[in-house]
């Protein structure tokens, strides 16, 4: 996978990273400049996962508990600070949702007004479970691992780094190093063919059938 070098990193990644590396040193006002700066995105994460907003909202605490624990150990040599942050996030998620061994609404995706991550639920408006609803029952299974092998490298690179990693469609251009508008369209294609694939995946795990 083609990787942004940290000299390419837009702004605010770099400013994310420098308020990270004061975290890590027990700077409390920069890591209340982290929070304010990188919230949003991270309730959105979480949103998809866990549709309880109150619920939601108790994660994300945990969330930035934790990055404030482990913000020393930010390697910006391996991911960019936000893609960091979105992993502690989502694993957070996932696990609020084995705990209470409850599964993700087939309620609406919330989204922020400026997040531009696809919108399954326009892309395929139909009653069914969403691919966002289905890749969070899936997720933890290895039939989204087989449902992967369907798509093409670039369609399973760039849903990996939009649903997994938590980028924006324009974040995943740039990691990608490719146009914005294909982007878009490896996205939707993939979301389609995973949508069959993940549907059947989930019907065979509420019938028990093998």
């Amino acid at each position: 996978m083609n990787r942004v070098e940290p000299q390419d990193w837009p702004q605010k990644s770099h400013e994310l990273a420098q308020l990270l590396a004061k975290t890590g040193l027990g700077d409390r006002a920069a890591f209340a400049r982290l929070y304010e700066r990188s919230s949003g995105h991270l309730l959105a994460v979480v949103l998809r996962i866990q549709r309880d907003r109150a619920l939601a909202e108790d994660l994300l605490q945990e969330v930035y508990v934790s990055v404030w624990k482990a913000a020393a150990s930010f390697d910006a040599a391996r991911s960019q600070p936000l893609t960091w942050m979105t992993h502690i996030a989502r694993n957070r998620a996932i696990d609020s949702l084995r705990r209470a061994q409850a599964q993700p609404r087939l309620e609406s995706t919330t989204r922020d007004e400026d997040d531009d991550r696809p919108d399954a639920n326009e892309a395929l408006a139909d009653e069914s479970p969403g691919p966002l609803d289905l890749l969070g029952l899936a997720s933890q299974k290895r039939q989204l691992s087989a449902c992967m092998e369907h798509l093409t490298p670039p369609q399973r690179q760039s849903v990996a780094l939009a649903f997994f990693d938590g980028l924006s469609h324009a974040e995943v251009a740039a990691q990608l190093r490719e146009p914005l508008g294909t982007v878009k369209s490896w996205v939707r294609r993939a979301l389609n063919t995973l949508k069959g694939c993940l549907d059947r995946a989930a019907v065979r795990d509420t019938t028990g059938a093998v």
